[in-house]
C-alpha cells in the first residue's frame, strides 16, 4: 500500500467502529499518525492496537464531541503528542430516534444534534484554527444522503445532516484561502455496527436496499476511501462539496 499520508497527523473522531474505523485503518496503513477519538474508549483502543501492530502510530483518546471541554482536551493533546494537525475526520455521530417530530421530545432532539451538529462545529472550530497556525490541513465531515434529502420520521437527525452540510459549505468560504480546505461526505444505508439492526430485518433490510439504486447497502470502507481521496491532494481544487456516496439514492 501507498504511503500517501506518511507523516501527516489525522484526528479522527467516531474512529472506534464502521466509517471511522475503515478511516483510521486506512490512514495508519498509509503512513498517517492517527489519533482515535471515540466515547467508547475500548473500540478506539483497539483500533489504535491494530494500527501500531501493522507497524503504524496511534492513539486513542476518550472523548464525547457534544461537549466542549473534551473536544478542547482531546485536540490539545494530539498537538502534545504528535505536534500539530493536519488531517481530520469528523465522523462521530448517532442514530434518529425514529419517530415522528410532533412524537419527539425535546431530550431526543437535544441529544441527536447535540452529537451530530453540535460536536461537528466545536470539532470544526478548533481544528480549523490549528491548521491555520500549522500552514495548511484537510477536514472532511461525515454529512448522510439524509443531509440532501428527507424521509419520514426522522427530522432531529436529518436536521443536523442538513446543518453538517451547511457548515461544511461556510467553513470552506472562511478558510480555504488559508490552506485548509473543508468537505464533506454524505453515505447512504451503510453496513456498520450501528446501522446492523436495521440492515439485517428481513422486511426492513429490503425497504432499505430498495432506497440505492445500486441494488445494496453501503460498506464502511467504500466511504473510507472516498473519504480519503476528499483527504488528500489528489483533491487539491475540491473544497466546500458535500460529496454524495450513497449508491444512487440522491440521483
Amino acid at each position: 500500500m501507498s504511503e500517501e499520508f506518511k507523516g501527516k497527523v489525522a484526528f479522527i473522531t467516531g474512529g472506534g467502529s464502521g466509517i471511522g474505523k475503515a478511516v483510521a485503518l486506512s490512514l495508519g496503513a498509509q503512513g498517517a499518525r492517527v489519533a482515535v477519538c471515540d466515547r467508547a474508549i475500548a473500540q478506539a483502543e483497539a483500533v489504535a492496537a491494530d494500527i501500531r501492530a501493522a507497524g503504524g502510530e496511534a492513539l486513542a483518546i476518550a472523548c464525547d464531541v457534544s461537549v466542549e471541554a473534551e473536544v478542547e482536551a482531546a485536540l490539545a493533546l494530539v498537538v502534545e503528542r504528535f505536534g500539530g494537525l493536519d488531517l481530520a475526520v469528523n465522523n462521530a455521530g448517532i442514530a434518529s430516534c425514529d419517530l415522528p417530530l410532533v412524537e419527539q421530545s425535546l431530550e431526543q432532539f437535544e441529544r441527536v444534534i447535540g452529537v451530530n451538529l453540535r460536536g461537528v462545529w466545536l470539532c470544526l472550530r478548533r481544528e480549523m484554527a490549528l491548521m491555520v497556525t500549522g500552514g495548511g490541513g484537510s477536514i472532511v465531515n461525515t454529512a448522510s444522503a439524509l443531509g440532501l434529502t428527507a424521509l419520514p420520521n426522522g427530522s432531529e437527525y436529518i436536521a443536523a445532516k442538513h446543518g453538517v452540510v451547511g457548515l461544511t459549505k461556510a467553513a470552506a468560504t472562511e478558510v480555504s484561502a488559508k490552506g485548509v480546505r473543508v468537505n464533506a461526505v454524505c453515505p447512504g444505508v451503510i453496513e456498520t455496527p450501528l446501522t446492523h439492526h436495521a440492515t439485517t430485518d428481513p422486511e426492513y433490510g429490503v425497504a432499505l436496499k430498495a432506497l440505492h439504486p445500486i441494488g445494496r447497502i453501503g460498506q464502511a470502507q467504500e466511504i473510507a476511501d472516498a473519504i480519503l481521496w476528499l483527504l488528500s491532494p489528489r483533491s487539491s481544487f475540491v473544497t466546500g462539496t458535500a460529496v454524495p456516496v450513497d449508491g444512487g439514492w440522491t440521483i
